[in-house]
């Protein structure tokens, strides 16, 4: 009789699920309760900070991200924690120079993290060459990410090709990044075997979010074909735009006859404190999302779609959000396919939202967009037919090579211009943010790590209603507290 396959999770509770659901606004004192918990649970790994949750620390909680490390590696203190970072764009939408990518990774470890999950967001795999060999060089378990979408480019047979070009860089692990939710049942055969062949023995991961619906089921089956990691969350902060619930893919898990070394334990006292801050703070819990076969051609994601109907809603427009979403699958076919996530999600809608509201279509290109289409910010999947492309480029020449290379040093200058500065961690905020939010990030002074929940009557509340409270319930607990 075979032995059968085992499988691991990473956690990703304390950074995606809330960037999902929450907005990205789960503070360090939200975590005092949860973290030590999910350390004792067994996880791979525990995800941390990354992208959006390094972003809102400084601009929106006023919590010093290089902090939020330090004081999570002293709660937990068995299960590796994880930084992710955009490539060669770190924590935000532009790229830097590469003495700043190198001093970043030996921060992430100077800081307690152990685990570094890079991905570029156009898979072009020369804005992974640094960031990787700098990770491996500060010591980091170096997973790299490849980015899964949708288009007549790219097939089995290109991601393939990526995962070669990523496991030859020398990462420690490979984890297919499906920002949008769009893997199918029926891709997920094709693709898994492919991409696990093409790893060579190099550990295989899955990280799915739920918005079409197709997520739990996918990871239950990409695991039974060979998946070693699947990135799950705690049940409260799961599904919806979020990932699957870590409770309910071990039960399907094991009985499916997979092997899953997770105490759920101490992952159902998460959800139960989970669900008392979600309460006590009016935040909401994850739904599972209706299948819509629409979002599989604008691909767009739902914060993205929740924000545009916002901002539409203001200027008396929201009914020009299905000609928006229709333009947005348009504008990514003209432009070569770009996958949705951060920055080029962005990028797309903005010239959608031009084009639909502008007298022609590309009459106003931003240049963040113009820049795309040159080169500046890698390799560009599909085609992009010519006359556009001429219109577009205004006359300039397309960029060839790593886009890192075509930018100056910065630390010497940052020095010169913003320093002296009391460490290298606040070097590198300066790196990333202005002087505003610089100043007002230190004036805020020390994270509080103090919040209301431990052993209270009304965590004990929390634990006897339903895994879903009704809005009377939920608004009784937070009239409570």
């Amino acid at each position: 009789m075979s032995t059968p396959h085992s499988v691991k999770l990473i956690d990703v509770t304390l950074r995606d699920a809330h960037q999902c659901l929450w907005a990205t606004r789960m503070t360090t004192a939200m975590m005092a309760e949860l973290a030590p918990r999910l350390d004792r649970a067994g996880f791979e790994a525990i995800d941390l900070v990354g992208g959006a949750v390094f972003d809102v620390c400084v601009r929106y909680l006023r919590e010093d991200p290089w902090e939020r490390m330090r004081i999570l590696s002293q709660w937990v203190t068995e299960t590796p924690l994880i930084v992710m970072t955009r490539g060669q764009s770190l924590y935000t939408f532009e790229f830097f120079a590469d003495d700043i990518v190198e001093l970043n990774a030996q921060r992430i470890a100077a800081n307690g993290i152990r685990y570094h999950t890079p991905y570029d967001a156009l898979n072009d795999m020369r804005n992974m060459e640094l960031p990787v060999k700098a990770s491996k060089r500060a010591g980091l378990y170096t997973a790299g990410g490849v980015v899964y979408t949708v288009s007549p480019v790219h097939t089995d047979d290109y991601y393939v090709r990526k995962i070669k070009e990523l496991v030859a860089l020398g990462v420690d692990a490979v984890y297919l990044k499906d920002p949008s939710g769009l893997l199918t049942p029926e891709r997920v055969e094709t693709l898994v075997p492919a991409a696990k062949a093409a790893c060579g023995g190099v550990p295989l991961q899955l990280h799915s979010h739920c918005l079409a619906g197709l997520a739990p089921f996918n990871a239950v089956k990409a695991a039974k074909l060979g998946v070693d990691v699947v990135h799950t969350a705690t049940s409260p902060l799961a599904d919806g735009a979020s990932h699957p619930a870590t409770e309910r893919f071990v039960a399907n898990a094991r009985r499916a006859g997979l092997t899953v070394d997770l105490d759920l334990g101490p992952v159902e006292e998460v959800a139960e404190r989970l669900r008392y801050i979600a309460a006590r703070e009016g935040k909401p819990l994850g739904r599972i999302a209706e299948f819509d076969a629409f979002h599989f051609e604008h691909q767009v994601p739902g914060g993205m779609i929740s924000n545009l109907r916002s901002q539409l809603q203001t200027i008396g427009m929201e009914h020009k959000l299905p000609a928006i979403l229709e333009e947005a699958a348009r504008v990514r076919h003209d432009l070569g396919y770009p996958i949705l996530v951060s920055p080029f999600a962005q990028f797309i809608v903005t010239q959608s939202v031009l084009n639909v509201m502008g007298a022609e279509r590309y009459g106003t290109v931003p240049d963040e967009v113009r820049k795309y289409v040159l080169g500046y910010y890698g390799e560009i999947a599909g085609p992009i037919d010519p006359n556009l492309f001429d219109r577009i480029a205004r006359g300039a020449e397309p960029v060839t090579v790593r886009p890192g290379e075509l930018i100056e040093p910065a630390i010497g200058r940052l020095r010169r211009e913003r320093g002296p500065f009391a460490s290298d961690d606040d070097l590198l905020l300066a790196a990333f943010y202005g002087d505003g939010e610089y100043k007002a990030l230190k004036a805020a002074g020390p994270i509080d790590t103090d919040y209301p929940l431990a052993d209270t009557p009304l965590l004990t509340l929390v634990k006897e209603i339903t895994r879903r409270p009704d809005i009377s319930t939920v608004h009784y607990i937070r009239r409570a507290s």
